[in-house]
């Protein structure tokens, strides 16, 4: 990333990497939450450093209930591994375009993202 970016650039996205996660992980955790991956794309603007993408979603990340976190095998989940799960059943080249997906799938992976929406916020939408 270094010889990508140079440096002053690379240490930046390093150093706002890291304070957003570290942020994120106390809050998820205090909700009983495990953030087990995420990313976060960056991009220059008028030469300042900015998120180009959304972070710390369901979209973007996997969050794992702790309270039933088992080490070594599959987690439940409140992101769009559920979706995952079900693509990964189809007959289907992983090329564009995509199966139309049923409204069952569509509904419970939403069902999954307000989940994690109410654990993290304690709003109920």
């Amino acid at each position: 990333m270094v010889e990508l970016c140079g440096k002053e650039t690379a240490e930046k996205v390093r150093d706002v990497t890291l304070k957003i996660y570290m942020k994120a992980r106390d809050i998820a955790d205090t909700k009983g939450i495990i953030i087990a991956d995420t990313k976060f794309e960056y991009g220059i603007y008028n030469g300042e450093l900015i998120i180009i993408d959304e972070c710390m979603t369901p979209d973007s990340s996997r969050f794992w209930p702790k309270d039933s976190y088992h080490p070594g095998g599959p987690q439940p989940s409140f992101d769009k591994q559920f979706l995952r799960d079900y693509l990964e059943t189809l007959d289907w080249n992983k090329s564009a375009p995509a199966p139309p997906l049923p409204e069952e799938i569509v509904r419970k992976t939403g069902e999954k993202y307000m989940e994690a929406l109410v654990k993290l916020t304690e709003k109920v939408k």
